[in-house]
């Protein structure tokens, strides 16, 4: 993480800071802060980046930090954001965080994620909603090739392109096939703030990525029934499940998708292996009935009864994984949606003349980005 950092001290007097700059000195002063050099050319070009680098170096000559494999990763991160002038939010978004990213797999294409092989399936973190900038919730790891297709395109760009597909309007886009491209739109759905009744007739054709905020409290449910089956004791914890449902229709409409999507999951066999077994269960949503019992299911729910009921299953210990709950006025923290995930074009302060003391400069390294 970032320590508190003097701005500029030889800056000429009257000088402006940007936003811009005091990110670039602060990403130099982190990269000196763990022995290491941005690469070429960015390590020489004079730029506030470089500034931050040597100011680093001479305040922290050797006392440095080990420069772990997710501490590299950090710094690229940054580093690729801030020649775009992307934002990247720094109090959540860590070396650590970016473990917690981590996949064996990328989700879209499904090919084994390889690292600096210059290779398509090398892995890398995509913004899955490009209106926003390098933040928690915001982030997921795949293919370097399914991230290069995907760019800029959100959820109703990436359905309007498979149909096409389908239909046979074009015969190719970015090298993805179509279940690629409808698991692209699936993984920009959660975090496209959608009606409850489109989003209750998505199928789950991949399960969101760890970490990923899910906007629709009908996607969290969804997400949350198919990976019980990815755990030993799924019957028992599902029949606890059916319990807390609103009244015998629910019940009755819940046991009928069930008893679609099951046949499906077990048609690929049994397997130990995770991975193999979470396509399973991806798969048998490509099956139209599957699709169409879940969304009859679905609509007898509310969204405010889809957050209830995985609150209370939470709270029973049912679900697989940790289930977090985010006020929505808190789940685009750090976003930068207002600017489109840019930093803001923004003078931060104007140098005076004269020195300046310590405590001055550690309250101007305090400024928020």
């Amino acid at each position: 993480m970032s320590t508190t950092t003097p701005l500029f001290q030889d800056a000429p007097a009257g000088a402006s800071l940007t936003a811009h700059e005091h990110i670039g000195f602060e990403l130099g002063w982190d990269y000196a802060h763990h022995a290491l050099l941005p690469p070429a050319p960015y390590d020489q070009q004079p730029s506030a980046l470089r500034h931050g680098l040597l100011a680093g170096q001479a305040a922290f000559g050797t006392r440095t930090l080990q420069p772990t494999r997710h501490v590299r990763k950090w710094l690229q991160l940054r580093l690729h954001a801030w020649l775009r002038g992307r934002s990247v939010e720094l109090v959540q978004v860590t070396p650590h965080y970016l473990q917690q990213l981590e996949a064996s797999h990328c989700p879209i294409t499904r090919v084994a994620l390889s690292t600096a092989t210059l290779e398509g399936s090398d892995a890398s973190v995509d913004r899955v909603r490009n209106d926003a900038g390098y933040a928690a919730g915001n982030l997921a790891v795949m293919s370097a090739k399914a991230n290069h297709a995907k760019g800029a395109l959100g959820f109703r760009e990436a359905v309007r392109l498979t149909r096409d597909l389908e239909i046979g309007h074009i015969r190719a886009a970015g090298g993805l096939t179509v279940p690629q491209w409808a698991r692209v739109a699936v993984l920009c759905s959660f975090v496209t703030p959608l009606s409850h009744e489109e989003a209750s007739a998505l199928p789950m054709l991949v399960f969101p990525p760890n970490r990923l905020r899910l906007f629709n409290p009908v996607q969290a449910l969804q997400a949350f029934v198919g990976r019980q089956l990815l755990s030993p004791g799924w019957a028992q914890r599902l029949a606890r499940f059916e319990a807390l449902l609103p009244g015998k229709p629910a019940q009755r409409a819940f046991r009928q998708f069930f008893y679609a999507l099951l046949p499906r999951v077990l048609e690929a066999g049994r397997t130990e292996d995770p991975q193999r077994a979470r396509w399973a269960v991806e798969d048998a949503w490509r099956n139209p009935l599957v699709l169409q019992r879940w969304t009859f299911f679905a609509r007898l729910l509310t969204p405010q009864k889809c957050e209830s009921l995985l609150s209370k299953a939470s709270a029973k210990k049912l679900a697989p994984q940790h289930i977090e709950q985010i006020a929505p006025e808190r789940a685009t923290e750090g976003w930068q949606l207002e600017s489109r995930g840019y930093v803001p074009h923004a003078v931060l302060m104007k140098r005076s003349a004269g020195p300046r003391n310590a405590a001055a400069r550690a309250q101007q390294a305090s400024l928020p980005l």
